[in-house]
């Protein structure tokens, strides 16, 4: 089995992947308000800020800060995972080892997780978050995605409408090439 080492600095602020199982569905935008329930009950539960958020048919990413002295981003994901999954009708085909776990078949197991270094690995990472729908040709221009905290953002002034023309992408963020 993987050795996965995970960065526990209390407060910090990670960016996030997290992926169906199946990545042909479209779960998460034909569920978002099941989505968006199951991660406010989880702000609810546990506290934490929400620096970006862009939800795709099969994947999402995310960019959140904890509270001080908090380090705990995995029981997060497994909370919100756990809460759109039961919000969920069981029609999903299920895999012996599923089975027998008595899982679901909706979110792979994992996510992948990258701690944010600096204020520069910061923007470039809330920038990833809110070019991606473009990137994966779901829209023309990214205010044209409805699913993405980027619509905050302007309204508070962050980034301007029109954002997101002429933005190259270069790095590892947690995708399948």
């Amino acid at each position: 089995m993987p050795n996965y080492r995970r960065a526990f600095i209390p407060g910090g602020c990670w960016f996030f992947t997290v992926n169906l199982l199946d990545r042909r569905q479209t779960l998460l935008v034909d569920h978002i308000a099941e989505l968006r329930n199951a991660v406010a009950a989880t702000r609810r539960d546990y506290a934490f800020t929400i620096d970006a958020f862009v939800i795709l048919p099969d994947h999402l990413h995310a960019v959140w800060t904890l509270p001080p002295g908090d380090t705990d981003f995995s029981t997060r994901w497994r909370l919100v995972k756990n809460r759109f999954a039961r919000a969920l009708p069981r029609h999903e085909k299920l895999s012996d080892v599923r089975t027998a776990r008595n899982e679901r078949g909706i979110w792979q197991r994992r996510f992948w997780e990258h701690l944010i270094r600096d204020e520069t690995d910061y923007v470039r990472h809330i920038e990833y978050c809110y070019i991606n729908p473009l990137k994966h040709r779901h829209v023309a221009r990214v205010c044209d995605w409805p699913h993405s905290s980027f619509h905050r953002d302007v309204r508070a002034g962050v980034f301007p409408d029109d954002w997101g023309g002429d933005v190259a992408m270069s790095g590892d963020f947690g995708e399948r090439q």
